[in-house]
C-alpha cells in the first residue's frame, strides 16, 4: 500500500470505521454465537426501518423472483433478509478473528468428496458461488481444508479494504483482482481452486442476458470461457446459516455435466439456473439488496418503475 494510502487510513473521516472494526473484533473474541444471532437480528430490524432504498430494492427483487408468494409472505421474506444481513455483519468478525476452537462446533460440510475427486484430474477446479449475505464464513470453512483463490473488487473505503486484504492474505491461497482472466487460468493450470460468482449484474463485452428466476438478467460469461480454455470442472460451492444455533453448512455439488456446452449463452443460462436452485434452499439469506436486474439494455429498470415504499 502506498504511503499516501496508509496516511489516509488514519484520517478522522475513517475513525468510525475503525471503531466498528474494533467492536467486531471484541464480539468475535468474547460473544457466544447465540448472542450474535440475537444482536444481529436487532441490527437487521433497525436497518430495515432506516435503509429505505435498500429495503425497496429487496422488495422489488423478491416480488420479481417469487411471484407465487402472497404480498404478506414477500414482506416477511424481506424482513428476514434484513435480519440475516444483520447477523452476517457480526459473523464477519467471527470469520476474521474467532479461533478455530470457537468455530469448530459451527462448521458443517456436505459434498467435500466431490471436490477431492475433481482435483485428481489435474485441471484445477472452478467453484461457482452465490452471493448469500454471509460469504466470508463459508469461505473460512472451505479454507480450513482446501486453500483456494478468490476474485475480488477493491472496496472504496480504504480501512475496510485494508481489513479485507489482511483477511484474504491469511485465509486464501491467492486474491485475484476481478477481471484478471490470465491469473485465473494460471491458478487452474497449477491444479488450483478458484472461486467465482457471476450472480451480480454486469455489463460489458463478456456478458449476456440469461434468465434468473425466469427473468432476463445481465450476467458475466467468464465461467463458460474459463472452463472452455482450462478444461477445469465447474461445480457449485456455497454456504448459508442453518436454523437455530446449529451454525453454518458448506455444500459442494458434483461437477456440472457436459460443461461447457454448445454455446456461451446456454452455459451462462445453466449457471444462473443452478444458482437459482441454490438460492431457493435459503431464500432469506440471499443478497436481495443488490440490483440484480439492472444494466439490461432495452429493458426497463424495475427499481425505478415500481414505486418505493
Amino acid at each position: 500500500m502506498a504511503e499516501k494510502s496508509r496516511t489516509a487510513l488514519y484520517s478522522p473521516l475513517y475513525w468510525p470505521t475503525w471503531i466498528a472494526l474494533a467492536l467486531l473484533w471484541i464480539i468475535a473474541k468474547l460473544a457466544p454465537y447465540s448472542m450474535v444471532l440475537a444482536l444481529g437480528r436487532m441490527i437487521g430490524r433497525g436497518t430495515y426501518l432506516l435503509a429505505g432504498r435498500r429495503r425497496h430494492i429487496a422488495k422489488v427483487n423478491i416480488a420479481i423472483c417469487f411471484p407465487e408468494l402472497t404480498q404478506a409472505q414477500q414482506q416477511r421474506l424481506v424482513q428476514e433478509n434484513f435480519e440475516a444481513a444483520g447477523i452476517s455483519l457480526l459473523m464477519l468478525g467471527f470469520s476474521w478473528w474467532a479461533s478455530d476452537k470457537k468455530l469448530q462446533p459451527l462448521m458443517h460440510y456436505e459434498g467435500v468428496e466431490n471436490l477431492e475427486k475433481a482435483l485428481t484430474a489435474g485441471y484445477g477446479v472452478i467453484l461457482v458461488g452465490a452471493h448469500f449475505v454471509d460469504l466470508d464464513f463459508p469461505g473460512r470453512l472451505l479454507g480450513q481444508h482446501y486453500p483456494f483463490a478468490v476474485t475480488y473488487r477493491q472496496h472504496e473505503n480504504p480501512v475496510i479494504e485494508w481489513a479485507f486484504q489482511r483477511n484474504r492474505e491469511k485465509r486464501f491461497s491467492q486474491a485475484i483482482p476481478r477481471g484478471d482472466f490470465r491469473a485465473v487460468l494460471r491458478t487452474l493450470k497449477k491444479n488450483g481452486i478458484v472461486w467465482l460468482a457471476t450472480d451480480q449484474a454486469k455489463k460489458g463485452k463478456h456478458t449476456t442476458m440469461a434468465p434468473f428466476f425466469g427473468v432476463p438478467a445481465s450476467t458475466s460469461t467468464v465461467i463458460s470461457r474459463v472452463a472452455a480454455i482450462s478444461g477445469a470442472p465447474v461445480m457449485l460451492a456455497y454456504g448459508y446459516r442453518l436454523s437455530g444455533k446449529t451454525g453454518y453448512i458448506l455444500k459442494i455439488a458434483a461437477p456440472i455435466d457436459a460443461f461447457p456446452g454448445t454455446s456461451v449463452e446456454s452455459d451462462t443460462a445453466r449457471i444462473n439456473l443452478a444458482v437459482e436452485q441454490v438460492v431457493r434452499e435459503a431464500p432469506a439469506q440471499y443478497l436481495w439488496m443488490h440490483r440484480r436486474f439492472k444494466k439490461r439494455a432495452g429493458l426497463p429498470d424495475p427499481y425505478n418503475t415500481i414505486e418505493a415504499d
